[in-house]
């Protein structure tokens, strides 16, 4: 009889296993392609929302409720809860569980993929999020309005870290600087895998969300461009960022359109322009991270941007 190769047989017993674990105990099966990893341990629900410090006047999104573990908890401690859930099998299950209760009252399910969905009025948002949507999730939260008091949120614990990472660190990049800028951002606690059915292959983190009011007065497209930029090669330096023929192209093009608009007579020869305009953004830039992060003493660091960045500010990215 031909051998059986151990790799093989390691990896028909992983599968087996998975198989297993995708179902729950009343015979649900989880997709996982949508990252539905329901959180089973009660003492992390409990702290998660101890976290969030609930009011009893309090409106509640939820995103991913999965089975109910936690939207349960959130129904005994504020006056509603809004539920976002795409899955119609996973809805139908929260709806059992509180079926019968006066918590069904208190509860409002909006089937679709929240991404697409205009957002309700709420006060807080707690959620263990499908991973993958967690980036374009946080920018949705943070240019909602109106304003939330605070978000506290389950992220992959790589996503939770550049979240909180601060200047100098290595995974300080452009969602760091984005979200710092726009709310502040607490790293509150680990949770490891086993605390989820099925467990997924990443370790996981809470975060806490909240943001600032009123918000920093710039534009924040506007901004978030030109933070693409200078992040888009960490390596390089910001002159070579801004001198790359992409940039180049998107600067003479926009310098052109700014021209057109406001009938100023461009310039014939867009290069040694652009050579200035380039050290006047890296320039900017540096000014605006020190002034932001208050890395040093800047005392009339304000002053100095309206001073030295005139130019800057009538040709736009």
């Amino acid at each position: 009889m031909p051998k059986i190769k151990s790799g093989a047989s390691g990896r028909c017993r992983e599968r087996q296993q998975q198989r297993r674990e995708l179902k729950s105990g009343g015979g649900l099966t989880f997709n996982t392609g949508i990252g539905q990893h329901v959180l089973k341990n009660p003492l992390i629900v409990n702290s998660i929302i101890d976290k969030a410090a609930l009011r009893p006047t309090d409106v509640v999104l939820e995103v991913g409720p999965g089975t109910g573990n936690m939207t349960v908890k959130l129904l005994e401690k504020a006056k509603k809860v809004i539920a976002c859930e795409l899955d119609l099998r996973l809805v139908a299950e929260l709806h059992k569980r509180v079926q019968g209760t006066p918590l069904a009252s208190k509860l409002q399910v909006m089937v679709g993929d929240v991404l697409k969905t205009d957002l309700p009025f709420f006060d807080a948002c707690v959620a263990n999020l499908p991973y993958q949507i967690s980036s374009p999730f946080v920018f949705k939260l943070l240019l909602h309005r109106p304003f939330f008091r605070c978000a506290v949120l389950m992220f992959q614990r790589e996503f939770a870290l550049r979240l909180v990472a601060k200047p100098g660190d290595k995974l300080y990049c452009r969602l760091s600087i984005n979200t710092q800028l726009l709310a502040r951002v607490d790293h509150l606690m680990k949770v490891g895998k086993n605390n989820f059915r099925p467990p997924p292959k990443v370790e996981s983190s809470v975060v806490r969300i909240e943001p600032k009011n009123p918000p920093p007065p710039i534009n924040f497209q506007e901004w978030d461009g030109l933070v693409r930029i200078t992040f888009v090669r960490k390596n390089k330096t910001l002159s070579a960022a801004f001198k790359s023929s992409a940039v180049q192209q998107l600067l003479e093009k926009n310098y052109r359109i700014h021209c057109s608009v406001h009938n100023i007579v461009s310039r014939k020869c867009f290069c040694c322009f652009n050579n200035l305009l380039c050290f006047k953004m890296s320039l900017y830039f540096l000014f605006c991270f020190i002034y932001h992060y208050k890395i040093l003493n800047f005392e009339h660091s304000i002053g100095s941007l309206k001073d030295s960045m005139s130019c800057l500010t009538s040709t736009r990215i």
